[in-house]
């Protein structure tokens, strides 16, 4: 079983939980079906973006996406979420917000 965050920032700010916030019961289902899969290792429906952020495709609505970091092969840092029309902008947030993360973890070491 792989754990799932949501990655909070130097601000306190979970972008994810703010983007999946403002969507619908139905979207929202769908994206904690997601979740689940991952968490189960089914990462089928998964990508990587570049520079160790991945990108989990969701087939449904406006073709939702989330953004993840992996941190070792048993936790998954959720980064945040858009669909596929923001899908440049998206991913460069989850870049920096990934780049954040790893800093943060490295000065705990």
């Amino acid at each position: 079983m792989i754990e799932v965050r949501e990655y909070i920032d130097d601000r306190g700010r979970n972008r994810f939980a703010r983007w999946i916030n403002r969507l619908d019961k139905i979207a929202t289902r769908r994206i904690d079906i997601a979740i689940a899969q991952m968490q189960a290792g089914n990462l089928s429906n998964a990508r990587s973006v570049g520079r160790g952020v991945s990108e989990y495709r969701i087939h449904f609505g406006p073709g939702y996406r989330i953004y993840f970091g992996m941190d070792g092969d048993t936790l998954i840092i959720l980064l945040g979420g858009g669909t596929k029309s923001r899908q440049h902008l998206d991913i460069e947030n989850a870049r920096i917000l990934w780049q954040e993360y790893r800093r943060h973890k490295r000065r705990e070491v």
